[in-house]
């Protein structure tokens, strides 16, 4: 078992956390930190992406299940005990990861953190309640299917992705959900939830050793048992990113519950494996739709007024990433405001961007970090996601000062070698005419 305090490059770094590893291979992650709370995350190295085809939709079902009581825990006591101490739980279920999360005051957390560490790693997944909340999750994808934008974006992921399993919604299918089975459920547990493949970050008000061993002697309370199934290869093991558009591949629906057409243009990036290659593309995300002083925004929507909305983001995901855009417009506007982003794009590739513009979206995003940086649960966040999914505490610390190393060239070459104007893939909903 170690201890390894991480120390940020920059001197003015405000984070400092100590990671440690468990003997059975879990990674705690501690910090002190004086705001009279303490958040638990627990990160679990499973999402979506892991299922194969006939449970999809398995990782986030599980999460629901997770809180249905443990050999040690009735159903339903979990809640109890949580709730008379006035703490807060919550989950959360993502194509790379699972993470679990409990928000108590400092004097309470060496009570309340085996509890929540019992019911992620043993839980029951008893029969009647699996068949009870199949109903919960099945009702959940049709509300999913039913909100016009979580629709089109599920649309535009079918678009973006032909194989890798990041086309697939993380709720899964209704048909799947409907016949799978309580033991497949913990089978999927059983391979899955292992401390080997878990880390606990958490931050609060306690000293950092203190924090750490009280997870330490929770993980031995509650005793999580080792995997007794033989190891699988997980289903990522083999799969490589999807080669970038050559062309521009388009689709067209009719979709008679909009009011407005939409319009999504996606193109394929790096995954966390080529993490450098990411922040220039993060940048010109919010360059070009990301806050109202943003190019498509005022273009598009102030000055022209093409659409109702637009916005862009990058999503960097463990295999690969999008830059994806979205608009809500008029149809009568789809394609001059195809040919409008197009332009954009091409000009990105062409035309250096400006050291002021830059310098604005610098302070940006030094301003977000130091926000997302002041309570328990945004530190936890913060420190779960980068140790489980990246791998890494330090690019998370660094994140600010490699945006601040990008210059006008660096954002040109990004343009250049992953976004196109005449290669890119186009999902574009249309309501139904009268």
């Amino acid at each position: 078992m170690t201890s390894t305090l991480i120390k940020p490059s920059s001197s003015r770094s405000i984070n400092a956390p100590t990671v440690h590893r468990l003997s059975n291979g879990l990674t705690i992650v501690a910090e002190q930190l004086p705001v009279e709370a303490v958040n638990l995350n627990v990160w679990v190295n499973v999402g979506s992406v892991n299922e194969p085809d006939d449970i999809n939709g398995m990782a986030h079902f599980l999460e629901h299940m997770v809180f249905k009581g443990t050999p040690q825990l009735k159903m339903g006591e979990f809640e109890r005990l949580i709730e008379e101490r006035g703490a807060v739980t919550n989950a959360a279920t993502s194509q790379d990861y699972t993470h679990y999360y409990i928000t108590t005051a400092p004097k309470d957390f060496a009570e309340l953190a085996p509890l929540q560490l019992d019911v992620v790693f043993n839980a029951s997944i008893p029969e009647d309640a699996f068949e009870r909340e199949r109903f919960v999750v099945l009702e959940e994808i049709r509300r999913a299917e039913d909100h016009p934008s979580r629709r089109s974006f599920r649309r535009s992921m079918e678009m973006a992705f032909e194989r890798l399993p990041y086309r697939r919604p993380v709720l899964g299918p209704s048909e799947v959900i409907a016949q799978v089975s309580a033991q497949q459920m913990r089978d999927f547990h059983r391979s899955h939830y292992q401390p080997s493949s878990t880390t606990v970050a958490v931050v609060g008000n306690l000293p950092a050793q203190k924090l750490i061993e009280i997870v330490e002697n929770s993980i031995n309370e509650i005793n999580p048992q080792p995997q007794q199934a033989t190891t699988v290869e997980p289903i990522t093991a083999h799969l490589t990113p999807e080669t970038r558009f050559n062309s521009i591949v388009r689709q067209e629906i009719v979709d008679p519950s909009l009011q407005q057409a939409r319009l999504m243009m996606v193109w394929r990036t790096p995954g966390l494996n080529q993490l450098d290659q990411t922040y220039a593309l993060d940048i010109l995300a919010t360059i070009l739709g990301q806050g109202r002083t943003a190019r498509l925004v005022q273009d598009l929507r102030e000055n022209r007024g093409l659409v109702s909305s637009i916005s862009v983001s990058h999503m960097t995901q463990r295999l690969q990433g999008v830059f994806y855009i979205s608009a809500r417009l008029p149809v009568e506007n789809i394609a001059e405001v195809e040919a409008a982003i197009a332009q954009h794009i091409e000009r990105v590739q062409t035309e250096l961007i400006s050291e002021a513009e830059i310098a604005r979206i610098r302070t940006q995003v030094a301003n977000r970090y130091i926000f997302g940086n002041e309570t328990p649960s945004d530190r936890a966040g913060l420190y779960g996601y980068y140790q489980s999914v990246v791998g890494d505490l330090t690019v998370a610390f660094n994140y600010p000062a490699s945006i601040q190393a990008i210059d006008a060239e660096d954002l040109q070459t990004a343009a250049q070698q992953y976004l196109s104007p005449t290669a890119y893939g186009v999902t574009i909903l249309k309501p139904m005419t009268a």
